[in-house]
């Protein structure tokens, strides 16, 4: 059994989880509605024993953990973890949040499932990714050459998503060590918004400004450029965690995990620039 299955394989984590794992010799399977190797939807049973045949590990991703997603998925990821585990999955790796940890949320239910599946499992709760700045979000506001968010003064310690694959790869893969573990997963230092601006811009070349913004007017401007009044709204939740400082937090997951420290901010950015990101 040397396959693994990687959910959201094409995501910011998945896709970088699915290299890693080729590079190191392993077979992968993507699971997909309608790119993956295999026919799979996380909403229909029907799929998923197919999907799970001869899988060594398994890369869980929850594709709807906050309100307002897609509710043909919701719920999904508790019944698919307990099939996995009777379809002798020996490993899991179950990528959360920091609000995992609330009780009664979609992501709480991940991490009991995945506890009670009777594999060994591993639970990732990183922060903010340092990639939503070149491939989600943050992007727009970037190549527009403002970043206007509902963030203040307020840090948070970003993580490189390589980082993120490095550790679900050790948890599939390598030591039993990493069995019964839950990672909080963090850069090695907060860094505030209009930072972060600053290095992407001179990096770049680009002139890139950050501008503090109520979560009001952050949800008006989301709104008016295409993202659904929802999405916004949670959006700007999220932010507001930020500016209150409630996202500041540095943890020493990734070391322990990896026995390195993580990845620094400014080491992304480099290496963003340098491939094209912000071209």
């Amino acid at each position: 059994m040397n396959t693994y299955l990687v959910l959201g394989g094409t995501g910011k984590t998945g896709r970088r989880v699915a290299d890693r794992l080729r590079a190191d010799g392993r077979t992968v399977r993507i699971a997909s509605r309608t790119s993956g190797d295999v026919p799979f939807d996380l909403a229909d049973p029907g799929t998923w024993a197919a999907a799970l045949d001869g899988v060594a590990g398994v890369y869980v991703v929850e594709p709807d953990p906050y309100p307002g997603g897609d509710p043909a998925t919701r719920g999904s990821v508790p019944g698919f973890v307990a099939a996995a585990g009777a379809a002798g999955v020996r490993r899991l790796v179950l990528l959360s949040a920091p609000g995992g940890s609330q009780a009664g949320t979609p992501l709480w239910d991940d991490e009991q499932a995945v506890r009670d599946s009777g594999a060994d499992w591993t639970i990732l709760r990183p922060t903010w990714f340092s990639q939503n700045f070149s491939e989600a979000f943050f992007l727009p506001g970037v190549l527009g050459g403002e970043l206007a968010l509902p963030t203040g003064d307020g840090r948070t310690p970003f993580v490189d998503a390589l980082d993120i694959a490095d550790v679900a790869v050790s948890a599939l893969t390598g030591a039993d060590r990493h069995a019964g573990q839950t990672y909080d997963l963090t850069g090695p230092r907060a860094i505030g918004f209009g930072e972060a601006a600053d290095l992407i811009g001179r990096a770049t070349g680009r002139d890139v400004r950050y501008a503090d913004v109520t979560p009001e007017v952050f949800v008006e401007q989301q709104v008016a450029a295409g993202l659904p009044a929802h999405a916004a709204q949670l959006l700007a939740g999220l932010l507001t965690f930020v500016r209150d400082g409630s996202a500041a937090a540095v943890s020493d997951g990734v070391e322990k995990a990896l026995g390195r420290p993580p990845r620094r901010f400014e080491d992304y950015v480099t290496e963003a620039a340098a491939a094209g990101a912000w071209s």
